[in-house]
């Protein structure tokens, strides 16, 4: 899996410390000696997956470059209630101070991965990958579409400069999906992959004939999507997307898609619980 390098996860982190640390530091920790150690572990308190193990060590090493941090598990791992994921030693204001930052990032990171990982087995089987979408928190896309990956879903596009991608806005200002198609075709360079939206089996139809790398089926009914399916007989990429649940996305995918795309995934995961506990 491909993980992320410090250099872009530190300003993210050092963002979220400055936000908590406000204008004068941490009033409570200075209720503690300067050179208090505090050895403490970070632990599961409900089953998921983990993610953002990395967010938590540069929160700890901001504020204690001296640290010891000792990850148990790595990211991606299966977590039972009381899993130990990190063990710590560490100044204990310092600690203390980094506490709420480290468990905010590997909490709602985790919680991505544990909802993603779902998805994932809901369509097991069936051919399909779960991908997410452009819908992250602001500052936070890159750690977020990672968790995804710790999770076995697969990255959409990352940004507008990643791909073309021809939504219903797009085919309405340019006059129809095949001029939307025929203008993306003159501009994309070799390695620019294209797709296009569609909201109809007749906007699908003008959309194959044009053979973008990949059809976007917004919204389709299942019979809708399993005809899409059959019509493109292996030719492009299909891609259903628009209102999937935990209760539908099997259904989905056993149509014959290639993908779906889920924006929960990263806007509507529940945080995972868990816990920095001294020991």
């Amino acid at each position: 899996m491909l993980t992320l390098p410090d250099v872009m996860i530190r300003p993210i982190v050092e963002a979220a410390l400055l936000e908590d640390l406000g204008r004068g530091g941490d009033l409570t920790a200075s209720l503690l000696p300067h050179d208090a150690v505090l050895s403490a572990a970070f632990v599961a308190r409900k089953p998921g997956r983990v993610a953002g193990l990395a967010c938590a060590r540069l929160a700890v090493h901001a504020l204690d470059p001296q640290a010891s941090i000792e990850a148990v598990v790595e990211d991606g791992a299966k977590l039972e209630p009381g899993a130990v994921l990190a063990k710590v030693r560490a100044n204990a204001r310092a600690l203390l101070s980094a506490e709420r930052t480290a468990l905010n990032l590997l909490g709602c990171l985790s919680g991505i991965a544990t909802l993603t990982e779902a998805y994932v087995e809901a369509v097991r089987g069936n051919g399909a990958v779960i991908v997410d979408t452009r819908k992250t928190t602001p500052g936070l896309r890159a750690l977020e579409k990672y968790a995804v990956r710790c999770g076995g879903g697969v990255n959409h596009r990352y940004g507008l400069d990643d791909a073309i991608l021809i939504k219903d806005n797009h085919v309405a200002a340019c006059g129809g999906v095949a001029e939307a198609l025929k203008r993306a075709r003159e501009v994309a360079g070799h390695l620019t992959p294209i797709e296009v939206e569609v909201d109809t089996l007749e906007q699908f139809d003008v959309a194959l004939a044009h053979a973008p790398d990949v059809i976007m089926l917004d919204n389709f009914s299942l019979a809708a999507l399993a005809e899409a399916v059959r019509r493109c007989g292996g030719k492009v990429r299909l891609e259903a997307s628009g209102g999937v649940t935990l209760q539908t996305v099997r259904s989905i995918a056993e149509t014959g898609v290639t993908a779906i795309s889920v924006g929960a995934l990263t806007h509507s995961a529940p945080v995972l619980d868990i816990g920095l506990d001294a020991i």
